[in-house]
């Protein structure tokens, strides 16, 4: 009787791409196999000391136990009003205007549910993180997508996104309600100028729609560049909410902390959809998130720093293995062209029999989407060592591929 019984929204879902490539990657390392793991986003680096040490004199506390605040404590509520003023010139207000979550990602999931209804339609540029899309499907929408162009240097090409919004508002009914973006992006990298977000917003509000923004890595960048903010936009809180996440800036993945802010109506919805559905998190980890926010940001440069650093040994160590890839300009992630003799096999396959035969685990791009086929996602969260053992690796990989190609002359 029970082997009757479907759960339609569930088998709506396709398999996630991380929980995938995680088995095969726990098969291969059960059987003895030394995996180097690029596949997932999951920093290496202990949480700076000065934030685990605000965390332990919290949980001391016998009044911290309780139940929290789920929209987050107010000091947290204040500090993130505080960042977004230092960092972009943005006023904020805490308690209207702010909202804490769980991690961005259960923020998303929660925020597609209050203000979805039925049918309506969100636009996601394509490729994308998953949950950037099925967040507004498993709400009961729709999802329309289109392909994200960019140059060599991994920069929007801000003409054509324009022209391809455009289309899509006039080829799609009912009319989109949402359109969400992410630069730097997720899995590409690609960044955007600041005149990126006046022309967003000034579309938004002729074409009446809402944006929603995630500057997850926007504190992760190399060189001259800096991240923009759509919340630096005069008018941008009339149309737009924005996200962010501790996890990458400051090694605290596992601690699961994000937040939305800006439109007080979208801002509003998630903070009481989530009255309804948790108790925010434990009160130490948001006291010591506010330290985090507030402190010193010189761990913020020193892990930026690395991850440069590793990305120029990565590139460094794979071009002299014979996988060429460009450097980019933001983010903890390289996002690579399959190499040429290999292209035939797409990027699961690709990254599939690179896992089993070179012991070297990237997440496939087709995984974010049909416009990420051709490519994979490398996550620089290995160190020095390892990176240049992956490269040895792939260089002994990649000989079966020219060799047959040599045969094939």
């Amino acid at each position: 009787m029970f082997d009757e019984i479907e759960f339609d929204r569930i088998k709506r879902l396709p398999k996630y791409v991380f929980a995938e490539v995680n088995e095969l990657k726990m098969a291969e390392r059960r059987a003895g196999a030394d995996v180097i793991d690029f596949s997932m986003g999951n920093p290496d680096g202990d949480t700076p000391k000065h934030i685990r040490q605000k965390l332990i004199e919290s949980a001391q506390k016998t009044k911290t136990h309780g139940y929290s605040a789920s929209k987050g404590i107010p000091k947290l509520l204040l500090a993130i009003a505080g960042w977004y003023k230092r960092r972009y010139d943005c006023d904020l207000d805490p308690m209207s205007e702010c909202v804490v979550t769980i991690g961005s990602k259960e923020g998303y999931a929660h925020l597609a549910y209050a203000i979805t209804n039925p049918g309506d339609t969100t636009v996601v540029p394509d490729p994308t993180y998953p949950i950037h899309s099925y967040a507004f499907i498993l709400a009961g929408g729709n999802v329309v997508k289109f392909g994200l162009t960019f140059d060599e240097d991994y920069k929007v090409d801000e003409d054509q996104f324009f022209k391809d919004l455009t289309r899509v508002f006039k080829e799609t009914s009912p009319r989109p309600k949402y359109v969400l973006v992410n630069f730097p992006h997720n899995p590409t990298t690609a960044t955007v100028t600041q005149e990126f977000y006046v022309k967003l917003v000034a579309m938004a509000k002729k074409e009446r729609f809402y944006v929603i923004s995630d500057i997850a890595y926007g504190d992760i960048t190399f060189g001259d560049y800096v991240t923009p903010s759509i919340m630096s936009v005069e008018g941008a809180k009339d149309v737009a909410v924005e996200s962010f996440t501790l996890s990458k800036s400051y090694n605290m993945a596992g601690w699961r902390v994000g937040f939305f802010v800006g439109n007080k109506k979208l801002i509003g919805a998630l903070q009481k959809i989530k009255s309804w559905l948790d108790y925010g998190m434990f009160t130490p980890i948001q006291v010591a998130a506010t330290v985090a926010l507030n402190g010193d940001q010189q761990c913020v440069k020193d892990i930026t720093q690395k991850y440069e650093h590793r990305q120029d040994i990565l590139l460094n160590a794979f071009n002299r293995a014979g996988w060429p890839i460009r450097k980019n300009q933001a983010s903890m992630f390289v996002w690579a062209k399959i190499p040429e003799c290999a292209a035939h096999l797409g990027s699961f396959e690709f990254s599939k029999k690179l896992l089993k035969e070179a012991q070297v685990a990237v997440a496939p791009g087709i995984g974010f989407g049909e416009y990420g086929e051709g490519y994979v996602r490398i996550a620089l969260i290995e160190n020095d060592n390892r990176i240049r053992q992956a490269a040895r690796n792939i260089k002994e990989f990649l000989k079966q591929f020219e060799e047959k190609k040599d045969e094939a002359k």
